[in-house]
């Protein structure tokens, strides 16, 4: 297939209402004519922004309530459905207001331009209604990223990993791992505190096999965290071969449509030819590049040379070749373990071998795309929460500060095995946000619409 709820968080940053007390409004569904268009707004000029609109007294929370709207003279804008969202019950963790009016182009307009001439309130910055629910305490951070991957997610395995994290997967392992550490170090201070009393014999044997378990989880997950990164960002699947072999045809194959331009004459592709595919809910992207082959032609050279590249750094390599065309010989950086190979025109009655197909017929085809499916599936772990970048590094320094911790038991000074103890805390409440947010929040919303 081509891919073309609030809670509290007493424990993250709480600001109350955002920086400026400015009250901010946006179109939240997508621009364009469509049958509804939803236009949020948030902050303490919210409920004021529907009395004025609506000529109305307000409607009572959390219900959908039908009226009319209309500018300051009283002409009609459009009939809507309306919401209102206490600062308790909203998604911002402000009062809320949304309009469900109709979704012509002329409509929004004219209603974004009544909002923006109400005193107090102004259009909102990209991702700027989620930054809201950050620093009022209703997301934190690892939740506000797998928001941004489930508003992206384009196959059902990115979607159920989105949405995993949306519900809070990472915050409560985090939290169980914190749960530990805190009863660990307190076990630490109490040597400190009372250090003219007698410590009992096993304590830092005990202490030793608590944080070699912890280190374990934490290597795991780091484990873990690379292959759900790849399926977050979607896997690349490099087509390489001599010219005319059928890559390209394989491509117009699985694009249902001529994506690629295929020819008898050598050469004819040089630029890298994207492919998005959902495999299976597998996010894929097809690579048909340049056929490899020795050449005067300095243009067709630079596509081979960016046909290597590209196919070295892909995560899995289709190894074309076809019964009337000479096999060629590959660079050794191209083929991995896992690699495919694949014989092309079957139908000529020439294929063998494990994946012979042909895109005249369909012979094969199906068979391909299943062990592609499960090479790719392979690398997916079973277990793991972590799956973006930011996150791994920072479960990687609260390793390392972890792993000093435990050699310093042999020290016999618990003064540096706490303070390495609470480094670790810092880095897991790094890895979901519980500090060091407000250096994040710039690059994560930068992925978010206005009017989210």
């Amino acid at each position: 297939m081509l891919l073309g709820a609030s809670r509290s968080r007493s424990e993250c940053v709480s600001t109350g209402i955002s920086d400026d007390g400015a009250t901010i409004f946006a179109l939240a569904t997508p621009p364009g004519v469509g049958g509804i268009a939803v236009l949020r707004v948030s902050g303490p000029g919210a409920d004021e922004a529907l009395s004025r609109l609506t000529q109305r007294a307000l409607p009572a929370p959390r219900q959908a309530t039908l009226r009319r709207l209309r500018d300051a003279e009283g002409a009609l804008l459009d009939e809507a459905l309306v919401l209102r969202f206490a600062a308790d019950a909203s998604f911002t963790g402000e009062p809320v207001v949304e309009f469900h009016c109709h979704g012509g182009r002329a409509v929004v307009a004219r209603l974004l331009d009544v909002l923006g001439g109400m005193a107090g309130l102004r259009p909102a910055e990209a991702g700027e209604f989620t930054r809201r629910a950050v620093l009022n305490g209703r997301l934190d951070l690892a939740e506000v990223e797998a928001l941004g991957d489930l508003i992206s997610a384009e196959t059902e395995r990115q979607r159920q990993l989105a949405a995993a994290g949306f519900g809070g997967a990472l915050h409560r392992r985090a939290e169980a791992w914190r749960d530990r550490l805190l009863d660990i170090l307190a076990r630490v201070e109490i040597t400190i505190d009372w250090a003219d009393e007698e410590v009992p014999s096993d304590l830092d044997a005990e202490l030793a096999q608590e944080l070699d378990a912890l280190a374990g989880e934490f290597d795991r997950e780091l484990s873990a965290s690379h292959g759900l990164e790849r399926l977050r960002e979607g896997f690349t699947v490099a087509i390489l071969g001599a010219p005319n072999c059928g890559k390209s045809s394989f491509i117009n194959y699985l694009a249902g449509r001529e994506a690629a331009i295929a020819s008898p004459h050598p050469g004819t592709t040089r630029d890298v030819i994207e492919l998005r595919y959902d495999l299976r809910g597998l996010p894929v992207t097809f690579l048909d590049m340049a056929g490899l082959r020795e050449t005067q032609d300095p243009v067709e050279r630079i596509g081979v040379d960016r046909a290597v590249a590209r196919g070295s750094a892909a995560d899995l390599r289709l190894h074309f070749s076809a019964p009337d065309v000479a096999d060629i010989a590959l660079p050794g950086t191209l083929w991995r373990e896992g690699d495919i190979g694949v014989r092309t025109k079957a139908d000529l009655g020439a294929g063998s071998g494990d994946h012979a197909i042909s895109v005249v017929t369909g012979e094969g085809i199906r068979p391909l795309l299943d062990a592609i499916h499960d090479r790719l599936s392979g690398r997916i772990p079973c277990d793991g929460v972590t799956s973006h970048a930011r996150q791994r590094a920072a479960l990687a320094a609260a390793r390392e500060a972890l792993c000093r911790a435990r050699k310093q038991l042999s020290s016999g000074e618990p003064e540096l095995i706490a303070e390495d103890l609470r480094g670790t805390l810092t880095e897991l409440g790094r890895m979901v946000g519980r500090v060091g947010v407000e250096d994040m929040l710039d690059r994560v919303f930068s992925r978010f619409c206005v009017g989210k």
